[in-house]
């Protein structure tokens, strides 16, 4: 049984040099979330992103409301991709 007495110099340098590696790891990690969430998916192992976990939290309405702001820009990209392909086209065809 350890008594709270006997915390010698030892025991706070093993925690700090604890807490610096965890906070080292935490922002090494944070740093290449990407790449170590992706190779970890590829290990099998299913990690939820930020953005998945925020959804799990919103009720109907805010569902609704992020489906169709994201209907919105897939349109967007949908058209300007097309504009693009369309004056590529344009341009071979002129040339």
């Amino acid at each position: 049984m350890i008594k709270f007495g006997s915390v010698k110099k030892e025991h706070l340098v093993g925690a700090a040099i604890g807490v610096g590696t965890v906070a080292a790891g935490y922002y090494l990690y944070k740093k290449n979330q990407s790449k170590v969430d992706s190779f970890l998916r590829k290990q099998g192992i299913n990690i939820k992103t930020s953005s998945q976990a925020a959804y799990d939290n919103m009720n109907l309405e805010e569902l609704m409301t992020t489906k169709e702001h994201l209907e919105d820009l897939i349109a967007e990209k949908e058209l300007s991709t097309n504009t693009t392909i369309s004056e590529a086209a344009v341009e071979v065809k002129t040339k």
